[in-house]
Parts: structure tokens; C-alpha cells; sequence
């Protein structure tokens, strides 16, 4: 397997993309995810490692990653503030979050990265819905599969977006968003996802989303039936925030 970052391809382009990669106990699936970024729509990849108890940071590290540590966790917001701010230091144009945990494809990269470039849009999410039985076939349990679907529905109701999913991790932000939104007010918890579509939202940016597999497997990072419950009544919360926002009854700092 060849995961060296010593690769001169590059498709030419004058934007500079950053993969950003949020990573906690991710050593059996790293080297994999690394290798299956197609590195030629990649200038520079950051590993941030959320206080991991396995050999995460060692592997990184020795695969040449630029790897920053948490030393204590911050959940997988905070994990995401540290990602976005590493990528804008390095002068990002682009950037694009991909899991180590390889429940989402990397190869899928460059159909990721082609709205932006082409100026079609200001983010793209990958979603798990746009394949008709893709997600069930996948291994998407039942109840999350029915939770994502309600929730999504309530968020379209609310945001008037019409996305197909709001709750895939797999994404990718022009640097004007992450300069433009408080992605630094956000939660550190996973309700942060919502946050910033509800800031993309505020902020009238454009938003476009691409079919992508879904994979559930036993060493893909995955969130239990109550935290899910409360991710579920976390995102509720946040509606009604962004409800108060736009009545004017109470002015959120994130919102702005």
C-alpha cells in the first residue's frame, strides 16, 4: 500500500484544497483512508487527533500527515474548529473533511471537490440519501435510518433548504464560508453539523449535495442509540434558537 505524501500530480487549478481529518482512535483505518484520497485534488492533508488512546498520532505521523494533538477531548465539534482554522492558517481556498474511520469513500473526492471549483456552489455535503435503498443496503440500522429521515424533514421545513440529508459528515467549504460564519461559537458536540448549515442557511450560500455509498462496518466510528436521542434533541434546540434569531426575539452570536 502506498500512502506516501511524496506525490507530484496535481490536476491544475489555482485553488489550494486542504483535507481536514477529524480523527479519535482511528489507527486501524487511517493508512486505508490515506491511501484512497486521490492525492492529486489534494495539496496538503491535517490530521487532528481528539485525545485518541490508540496509535493514532504515532501512524499519522509516520505516514507524514501534519498531525495536531488535543490533549484533552473536545468532542467532534471542537475537533472540526481546530481543523478549519489549521486549514485557513495554511491558506486553504478549499476545504474538505474526510473521516478516518473510511464510513465515507475518499476516492469520492474529486465529484466532492468539482461544484466548487467549477463555482457551481459554496459547499457540498455528500449524502447517503440520494442513492434510492443506499443507505439500509449500507448498514444503516433501521431506526437510524428513520430518525435521519424525520429529522431531515423537520430541517427542511424550518431552513427551507430541500437537502436530501442533513447529517452526513463527509463535506466540503469554499474558505469565504469558514471565514464568513461563528463556526467558532458552535457546539463541540455533533450537533455542530447542524449549526453550520443553519449559518450556510442565514448567510444565503449555496449549497449543493452528491449521491455517496453508505458504510456501516465494525471499525467505523458510530454513535449509540442515546447519544443519539440526544443529537436528536440537540438539533431540535438549535431550530428553536434559529427560530428566535430570525423572529428577532434573541440575538445568537453564532447566527450573525
Amino acid at each position: 500500500m502506498n500512502t506516501s505524501l511524496n506525490d507530484n500530480r496535481r490536476i491544475p487549478r489555482k485553488e489550494r484544497i486542504v483535507a481536514v481529518l477529524p480523527a479519535y482512535n482511528a489507527e486501524k483505518t487511517l493508512a486505508q483512508t490515506l491511501h484512497d484520497i486521490p492525492r492529486e485534488w489534494v495539496d496538503d492533508i491535517i490530521l487532528v487527533d481528539d485525545a485518541s488512546t490508540d496509535g493514532t498520532v504515532a501512524l499519522s505521523r509516520k505516514l507524514g500527515l501534519t498531525t495536531l494533538v488535543h490533549p484533552v477531548n473536545r468532542g467532534y465539534g471542537g475537533n472540526q474548529k481546530t481543523c478549519y482554522q489549521e486549514a485557513i492558517k495554511l491558506g486553504a481556498d478549499i476545504i474538505i473533511m474526510i473521516h478516518p474511520d473510511h464510513q465515507y469513500d475518499p476516492t469520492l473526492v474529486p465529484h466532492m471537490l468539482a461544484p466548487l471549483l467549477a463555482n457551481e456552489c459554496d459547499a457540498v455535503f455528500g449524502s447517503r440519501m440520494l442513492l434510492k435503498g443506499g443507505a439500509r443496503k449500507g448498514g444503516m440500522p433501521v431506526w437510524k435510518y428513520v430518525a435521519n429521515k424525520a429529522l431531515t424533514t423537520i430541517e427542511n421545513s424550518i431552513l427551507g433548504l430541500g437537502l436530501s440529508e442533513y447529517h452526513s459528515g463527509f463535506r466540503a467549504y469554499s474558505q469565504k464560508v469558514l471565514r464568513t460564519v461563528h463556526f467558532q461559537e458552535n457546539s463541540d458536540d455533533f450537533v455542530f453539523d447542524t449549526e453550520i448549515i443553519v449559518q450556510l442557511a442565514l448567510h444565503h450560500f449555496r449549497i449543493k449535495e452528491i449521491p455517496i455509498p453508505t458504510r456501516y462496518f465494525k471499525d467505523a466510528s458510530t454513535v449509540g442509540f442515546s447519544r443519539s436521542v440526544a443529537y436528536g434533541t440537540h438539533i431540535l434546540h438549535v431550530l428553536g434558537q434559529y427560530i428566535l434569531h430570525r423572529l428577532r426575539i434573541h440575538t445568537y452570536v453564532k447566527f450573525l
